[in-house]
């Protein structure tokens, strides 16, 4: 699905406009300034990659769409997958959460979740399953918060009333972090953003600007850094992406505000930098990025591990990063697929069988929607070339 030349360049206008009326990286995927032509000779940015068309192989394997499950979402969010197959999805902004048929697409709504309160980057936002209960992320009228809601058998296709997990997030209208996920070790754990208030992911005391970890009834989880303290890492600027890979190790990807954007390995304890480093920093006490792009190629969201690579969604950059690991470093370049094919990217969740599934991002008011936005693609991998 292309996207028509002109029509980008009279959103970046407005965009440029907007951007320019609000504090400097303001937005979640916003026009930066141009980056640096030079950066550490011993790690090359990943954004130097060239993007790779739909379908080619890179050093990881080949990517391909299969299909629409379904489509004519709105502000689609977060997604997760239920036992047998199906597919939970939240509209940000709707406050709605839609059962997806994970074999013919068909949609079926849950509801309006209570307590959300939309606003700029705000509203119903990440979403985790786990024995009965559906976690959310949301914004409330006073904070960010997670709630959980049970959900299946005699309650059917309802969800039930709220249950509050953690409360007290920082909220704002801008990098509200979002992304939850429970972790091999059966803890959940949750990326926030410092709400532009850049102090805030210093601030070991503040859940802003974090990655959190806690129990399913959001105590904080054992051996965390602190006792009964949830940050479990610091020094994040705006989280929206987290997952694991083959060997349990956790990544997390986090917006930049004008020069790089981050692929992260965290770790218990540790401080990613911001906001004193913006990428790759070299200085002792701060973690650096594995891998690093320009604002422009990326302004990542949601990511996912699956055959030997990070597959990583991003909005501005309207393209899907694949990044190849070796353990915990890069294997080989990065590499783009679907680049400008479907506009904004949000979510990318891996599901069975060498398969991805990838979540549009045109309603959120900052695409350019065309017919059937937004939607969910299948794509399948396979072993290249």
């Amino acid at each position: 699905m292309s996207r028509p030349a002109v029509v980008k360049a009279l959103w970046g206008a407005a965009v440029l406009v907007l951007v320019a009326g609000c504090s400097s990286g303001g937005a979640e995927d916003r026009p930066g300034t141009a980056p640096p032509t030079s950066v550490s000779a011993t790690a090359p940015p990943a954004g130097s990659a060239s993007a790779a068309p739909s379908g080619t192989a890179s050093a990881a394997g080949r990517v391909a769409v299969a299909g629409t499950l379904t489509e004519g979402l709105k502000s689609p969010w977060g997604l997760a997958e239920l036992p047998g197959g199906n597919l939970l999805v939240s509209s940000r902004d709707e406050r709605t959460i839609t059962r997806v048929d994970g074999r013919t697409g068909a949609k079926t709504s849950l509801g309006e979740v209570p307590g959300v309160v939309p606003g700029g980057e705000g509203g119903l936002m990440g979403l985790a399953v786990r024995d009965g209960w559906v976690y959310a992320y949301l914004t409330a009228e006073s904070d960010n918060r997670i709630v959980r809601m049970r959900y299946g058998g005699g309650a059917g296709d309802r969800l039930g009333a709220p249950q509050p997990v953690l409360t007290g997030i920082p909220k704002g209208v801008v990098h509200n972090g979002g992304r939850i996920a429970f972790g091999p070790d059966g803890m959940l754990y949750a990326g926030t953003g410092e709400t532009g208030e850049t102090g805030l992911a210093q601030d070991r005391e503040s859940l802003g600007g974090k990655i959190l970890r806690m129990t399913p009834e959001g105590r904080p989880a054992p051996g965390n850094p602190s006792a009964g303290s949830v940050v479990y890492s610091y020094g994040h600027r705006n989280v929206q992406g987290i997952a694991w890979d083959s060997a349990g190790r956790l990544w997390a990807a986090e917006f930049g505000q004008n020069t790089w954007d981050e692929l992260n390995l965290v770790e218990s304890g540790k401080n990613y930098g911001w906001p004193e480093a913006e990428g790759r920093a070299g200085r002792a006490g701060f973690v650096d990025p594995v891998a690093q792009w320009p604002t422009s190629e990326a302004s990542p969201s949601g990511i996912a591990y699956a055959r030997g690579a990070i597959w990583m969604a991003g909005l501005r950059g309207e393209r899907l990063w694949q990044v190849p690991l070796s353990g915990a470093k890069l294997s080989g370049d990065p590499k783009a697929f679907l680049t400008e094919e479907y506009g904004r990217l949000r979510t990318v969740l891996a599901g069975g069988g060498g398969r991805l599934w990838l979540v549009t991002s045109e309603t959120d008011s900052r695409g350019t929607p065309e017919p059937g936005d937004d939607r969910i693609l299948r794509l399948e991998l396979s072993d290249g070339p």
